[in-house]
């Protein structure tokens, strides 16, 4: 592991657990990580010569999770309300252009982008609000904590023993040593961290090992998703804002799939289900 990608990491746990603490610098931080993620999302499309909305897209990516943030609803599930106004503006701005080619691939990567992007993300804030005072963002540590402890022993596990290739069409470093590793560091780290879980009599501490698995086979499944997206678009990195480490996409990507699925899980969980 390279001096930059140690400072890179330190240099991101820090601002991350500033973001704990404080509210506003959570929001800002989370839309400044949606608005890179999609930045460097459609870059990579546009490689590809398909006419996107990057601008729109961001613009309304950055959208999704302050509504959340606000509490800004007028209906139940408001985001997926705002998702189809956001579909419907990006046809309008279709209608504005004289060449129409690849219209449909534009229209539909567009939207891709800002739900697999923005709207995955943004479950962090939703996390947020599921329990009220700071434990609601016990929950966002919790999650990004198991997650991130999964990218890193795979990444640790892999350079050091790692031997067998896991789907060298999509991500050739990647390796079946690697995969358990990053498994076993989120298991870890879940039970080290079941304190801040709420007090459930079912949260013992071989289930909470379990969910840090489950949720860490998540992340690294979000892992692999962008990696094929790269391996699409024939890019190594999705940017090279962050030294060592690639762009910004290359570190939420595991969060955008585990993030939803432990939003779903606890609110199932805590019968908060709206």
């Amino acid at each position: 592991m390279n001096l930059k990608r140690v400072l890179t990491g330190t240099c991101a746990a820090l601002i991350a657990s500033l973001a704990m603490l404080n509210s506003w610098i959570f929001i800002v931080v989370i839309c400044l990580l949606t608005a890179g993620g999609l930045y460097e999302f459609f870059y990579l499309i546009k490689k590809k010569d398909i006419p996107i909305y990057s601008y729109t897209g961001i613009f309304i990516g950055v959208l999704i999770p302050l509504s959340i943030f606000a509490q800004f609803e007028l209906t139940r599930n408001w985001e997926l309300l705002f998702i189809v106004c956001a579909f419907l503006t990006i046809l309008l701005l279709q209608f504005s252009r004289e060449d129409n080619k690849n219209a449909i691939l534009g229209l539909s990567t567009t939207l891709f982008g800002v739900l697999y992007v923005s709207w995955f993300f943004s479950f962090l804030v939703k996390t947020s609000y599921l329990l009220p005072g700071s434990d609601g963002m016990k929950l966002v540590a919790f999650i990004v904590a198991v997650t991130k402890s999964g990218d890193i022993g795979a990444l640790l596990v892999g350079s050091w023993i790692g031997k067998h290739p896991l789907l060298p069409k999509v991500s050739p470093n990647k390796s079946v040593e690697g995969t358990l590793g990053g498994l076993f560091f989120s298991a870890l780290v879940a039970v080290l961290m079941i304190s801040f879980l709420p007090r459930l009599p079912h949260f013992s501490i071989f289930y909470v090992a379990l969910l840090g698995c489950f949720f860490g086979g998540l992340g690294q499944l979000g892992d692999l998703s962008e990696s094929l997206i790269k391996r699409d678009c024939q890019v190594k990195d999705s940017g090279s804002l962050l030294p060592g480490m690639g762009g910004v996409l290359d570190l939420i990507d595991s969060l955008l799939f585990s993030a939803p699925a432990f939003y779903l899980y606890m609110s199932s969980t805590l019968n908060l289900i709206k």
